[in-house]
């Protein structure tokens, strides 16, 4: 059996673990290929560093990092704008070339809204990513970034309505404040046996522990609330109306 291979794109550094963290795990404890990117944050930065060893405790490649500043943290990428201000086309054709060399079978990123906490890094995110998954198909577009390549799937993590009160329990009503309706759900992965690797790999993420942001959160947690908030990851997926 071949194992799909997966392409994730979220805004920063932790974002990959605490959305898609079990779906990257399982493929890559299947053997297949995983591979992250990331739009914000400098490669020298403390958070890239932690984002490469969440990555290797994932079983995913090294960081693949856009470079672009936090919309919250200018000096994230110094001398770089923010992602939020970038020209879109800019990001799209950085993201296109990453496709185009993974090749992935998969795509996944934010959903439209951002995911919970609708931080507007995730939108942009959001749509440089689906822009870009039919611009690597199309040919004539960004040939710098290699031959055309049509991924067969692009999902995007989200969180049902069902699951909200969970969330809003477990972190908060200031921090959980999107969701869509349970029918636009159309994967749902119980990531209970890789659930371990995805905790390791959000706790990886030190500084965002320390300033008490969501893995900070977690890492105070009970172990079966964990559980409850982390075992289950959530897909829409996104038609991409392209030819393979």
């Amino acid at each position: 059996m071949t194992v799909p291979s997966v392409l994730a794109v979220f805004a920063h550094p932790d974002d990959e673990s605490l959305s898609a963290g079990g779906l990257i795990a399982r493929t890559a404890s299947l053997g297949g290929r995983a591979a992250v990117v990331t739009p914000t944050w400098g490669a020298e930065s403390r958070r890239a560093i932690e984002l490469a060893e969440a990555l290797l405790t994932l079983g995913a490649d090294p960081p693949r990092l856009l470079g672009y500043a936090d919309a919250h943290v200018p000096e994230s990428a110094m001398d770089r704008p923010r992602l939020c201000d970038a020209p879109l086309e800019e990001v799209v054709a950085k993201l296109v070339e990453h496709i185009r060399d993974f090749r992935p079978d998969t795509i996944v990123t934010h959903d439209a809204y951002g995911g919970v906490t609708g931080h507007r890094d995730h939108r942009r995110t959001h749509r440089a990513t689906v822009v870009a998954a039919r611009a690597a198909a199309a040919n004539g577009l960004h040939p710098e970034a290699g031959p055309p390549w049509a991924a067969r799937h692009l999902y995007l993590a989200t969180h049902p309505h069902s699951a909200l009160p969970t969330l809003v329990t477990a972190i908060g009503p200031g921090r959980a404040r999107y969701s869509v309706p349970d029918e636009q759900v159309t994967l749902t992965i119980d990531v209970t046996p890789w659930l371990d690797k995805k905790i390791d790999a959000i706790l990886c993420h030190r500084s965002e522990v320390q300033r008490g942001a969501l893995p900070g959160l977690i890492a105070a947690m009970a172990p079966d609330v964990r559980t409850k908030l982390l075992g289950t990851e959530w897909y829409s997926r996104w038609e991409l109306d392209v030819d393979r």
